[in-house]
């Protein structure tokens, strides 16, 4: 019988159970709305690299209304069009067909997870950018006005398998960038205006099944193409020459409106397989051709049939091994009789025709042989004859050791000029035609008879090493593979009678003479101008520290080696050259020079850097990097500047006099934080040439969104005029 106090422990012990039901049941909710919440935030929030990538593109655009969804700030939990996601990384960018413009922005190597990229059928314009998604599988840029060439980072889409460029506006050489591309399947560079000859490394190729090069002014001939797995190849209206080679002529392809060469082809080089050599082989018959071939015919015809012939032959097979049996026996007896004497005379020489006999018995016979040590026995010298056709010890220590140097070959997409065509069009070199000198030689204006007008460098020889004559194919090989918007082109080059020139694209000035030589009437450059000066300038180190498969430094980074065009944006001169001087100091004396390359005198990419920021201060003050004029405290302008790049009072008394106080303020202070960056004493604290381009976008990105407040700052103007664009930046 319960008493009250047991039924209330029980009733209590009850309760206690439910109450803890009630709290598991809680914490589990409580679990499953935690979950919940960061499911959706993972889903819906956008890695900031892509979203920062993707707002820099929309920008470049020109903020086109038909991605007006791009003006957020988050594309894959909004669903920006033409955008695919996976989790927090965009995959795939498709907008085609959307009548956009302007260009693609510079800034899309951060999308590391994008593996499809399709512009195609819109009206975007300028040269196609080098900062590509690295990973990108299907790269579409079709139809659309694209000028320039194909950009050197396409050569590091490992991955890539469709390239598809055609009805452009692309009219440079086909570069050589095609030697990792395995995967790549199909390749269309039709109509653009596209000049050379086929690159080498297409015939590297191996997974390549369609390819379209018509409607192009290609030339040479097509035969870097015959081994390739193609199934479609269309090379129609080139100025292609020579013959199509056999093995392309079973396959879908287009060839007309070329000059192809007429009469027979010459024959294949030494050691290529014949066309279907396997059929031509298999109709030629043999002893197991069936009955009713020509080969049975041929054999009724001689009145003995294909058994008759087999069994000869059986015969004679059957009589020589018995011959040789025979024979090797016999020769085995005498053999063992001359072992013996060998035991009793150890150190009797042998005759070299005793030597030749026994090493014939011992490998034609199949008895088993008798081995013995002969050479450790008897002093065996090689017959006289052999002697004669070999060198002893001595002659080979007299003979001098063989350099074998590396191959390069001659640079097909530049051209190969004459000094006498060099001589007519720079007026025997004359002093009118003088643009400079400086440290790798003397820079001519040469004036062409079509009117065309380049730049003519003669190479110093004293500043290059011994041996620049074997050397010279090289640096222009090495240069002429050098393709980006703000790096000089070399066009041209010129070795005969000792001299060695390179000939490049003609620019009007250089940095130094618009910041230092301007006449008082000219117009001074513009804040937003310099500022474009420096991104550019910036890009193209960034081009040759990080872009280029093998890094590049560049040592001799100034003002006098930026070329500015008629829309001044900046091309960096004497790229490459700097690995073949005998010493690249000529930095370090002018202010630009790096600590450590001062006291070591080595050059590392870090200290391209620390010049890049010398001429941002060039930029920023206008004054010279090393001025004696000045008092001595302010003679080396990095060393006096530095100090006061955080000091906005002092940054704004820096400021170069002809700007005149229209800069903003902001922006400035942004340009003097990226300066500071790159001349940091130690190398080690210095950024990278990528990190320093995305703060120079940054800070344009910035001044652009807070432009329609730029007039509150102090210090600046409120004219219209001087408000920074982002696409003045970026062009």
């Amino acid at each position: 019988m319960d008493t009250p106090t047991k039924r209330g422990i029980s009733s209590w012990c009850v309760c206690e159970r439910e109450m803890e039901k009630w709290r598991v049941v809680k914490l589990v909710f409580l679990v499953i709305c935690i979950l919940g919440w960061e499911i959706k935030s993972i889903n819906g929030a956008t890695d900031p690299n892509d979203v920062s990538a993707l707002k820099g593109m929309y920008s470049s655009l020109n903020s086109p209304p038909q991605l007006a969804q791009w003006s957020g700030d988050d594309p894959c939990g909004q669903s920006w069009t033409g955008i695919t996601c996976s989790g927090s990384r965009v995959t795939e960018i498709k907008v085609a067909g959307l009548g956009l413009s302007g260009s693609i922005g510079f800034q899309l190597a951060g999308l590391t997870s994008v593996t499809n990229l399709d512009v195609s059928n819109n009206n975007i314009a300028g040269d196609i950018p080098y900062s590509l998604p690295p990973n990108l599988q299907q790269l579409n840029l079709a139809n659309n006005k694209f000028t320039g060439g194909l950009p050197y980072s396409i050569s590091q889409m490992t991955s890539l398998k469709y390239l598809n460029v055609g009805q452009n506006q692309l009219q440079n050489q086909l570069s050589d960038t095609f030697s990792q591309l395995s995967s790549l399947s199909t390749l269309d560079v039709s109509s653009n205006t596209m000049t050379g000859n086929l690159p080498q490394s297409l015939s590297l190729l191996s997974s390549m099944t369609t390819m379209f090069l018509q409607n192009n002014q290609f030339t040479g001939n097509i035969d870097v193409l015959a081994n390739l797995p193609l199934k479609n190849l269309n090379v129609a209206n080139n100025q292609f020459t020579g013959w199509i080679p056999e093995q392309l002529k079973s396959i879908d392809l287009q060839t007309g409106g070329n000059p192809w060469s007429s009469g027979p082809a010459p024959p294949p080089p030494p050691g290529t397989p014949p066309a279907n050599e396997g059929n031509r082989n298999h109709k030629s018959g043999g002893n197991d051709s069936p009955a009713g071939t020509g080969a049975g015919n041929q054999s009724k015809s001689s009145g003995i049939g294909g058994g008759g012939i087999a069994g000869i032959v059986i015969s004679l097979i059957v009589v020589g091994a018995v011959v040789a049996f025979f024979l090797v026996k016999r020769r085995s007896r005498r053999t063992s009789s001359d072992i013996e004497k060998l035991d009793s005379q150890p150190f009797a020489p042998l005759a070299s025709n005793e030597i030749h006999e026994l090493k014939s018995v011992e490998t034609s016979s199949g008895i088993k042989t008798v081995t013995f040590d002969a050479p450790a026995l008897i002093n065996l010298r090689p017959p006289p004859t052999d002697r004669s056709k070999s060198f002893d010890d001595e002659d080979v220590s007299r003979k001098p050791p063989i350099v074998v140097k590396k191959a390069v070959t001659a640079p097909i997409n530049v051209k190969s000029y004459s000094i006498a065509d060099l001589q007519m069009a720079t007026g025997s070199f004359s002093v009118d035609n003088l643009l400079g000198e400086g440290t790798f030689g003397r820079v001519y204006r040469a004036q062409f008879d079509d009117g065309k007008v380049l730049a003519v460098k003669k190479i110093n020889l004293s500043a290059f090493r011994d041996d620049l004559s074997e050397d010279f194919v090289e640096i222009v090989s090495n240069i002429s593979s050098l393709h980006h918007p703000n790096v000089t082109e070399l066009v041209g080059y010129c070795s005969e009678h000792g001299q060695h020139l390179l000939v490049y694209e003609f620019h009007n000035g250089n940095l130094h003479d618009f910041l230092h030589l301007s006449e008082e009437n000219s117009k001074p450059l513009t804040w937003n101008t310099r500022v474009k000066i420096a991104l550019g300038t910036a890009r193209a180190l960034e081009y040759l520290h990080e872009v280029c498969s093998l890094s590049i430094i560049h040592k001799n980074v100034k003002s006098t080696n930026i070329l500015l065009d008629t829309e001044l944006n900046p091309h960096l001169s004497d790229s490459g050259l700097a690995t073949f001087v005998r010493n690249a100091d000529q930095a370090v004396d002018s202010g630009y020079g790096a600590p450590e390359v001062a006291m070591t005198g080595q050059y590392t990419l870090k200290s391209d850097v620390y010049s890049f920021g010398v001429v941002m201060l060039e930029l920023l003050s206008g004054r010279q990097p090393f001025d004696s004029s000045r008092p001595r405290s302010e003679q080396s302008l990095a060393r006096w500047a530095i100090p006061q790049l955080h000091d906005i009072e002092a940054l704004s008394k820096m400021v170069d006099p002809a700007l005149k106080g229209l800069y903003p303020v902001k922006s400035l202070s942004r340009f003097a934080d990226v300066i500071a960056l790159c001349v940091q004493p130690e190398p080690e604290f210095r950024p990278p040439m990528s990190e320093v381009v995305q703060a120079l976008v940054r800070m344009v990105q910035r001044t652009n969104m807070s432009k329609r407040t730029f007039g509150s700052d102090q210090g600046v103007s409120p004219r219209a005029d001087n408000i920074p664009d982002t696409q003045d930046y970026m062009s």
